[in-house]
């Protein structure tokens, strides 16, 4: 699942454009980023981070990077891929 704080209709748009296939959860208020420990204060958006979370809803490992979507790609493929191992 995937969390920002952009309105519904932008996330709707972004998941077409990109065929994801997975739901986007709109977080206009901040409340979810609050309890992740992501929140931001005053207007900038909250930190960009990549929780991997296993079918048994364990914490597995947390990607952070503000610049690179790529960091939380290829991290987050590393941490599935050590649970197959």
């Amino acid at each position: 699942m995937g969390i920002s704080a952009d309105p519904v209709d932008l996330q709707q748009e972004f998941k077409l454009e990109n065929a994801l296939d997975y739901p986007l959860l709109s977080d206009r208020n901040g409340s979810i980023h609050k309890q992740f420990g992501t929140h931001r204060f005053g207007p900038l958006p909250g930190k960009r981070a990549t929780f991997v979370i296993g079918a048994d809803s364990v914490l597995i490992d947390v990607i952070k990077s503000e610049t690179s979507a790529n960091a939380h790609a290829d991290g987050a493929l590393e941490a599935l891929r050590k649970l197959d191992a």
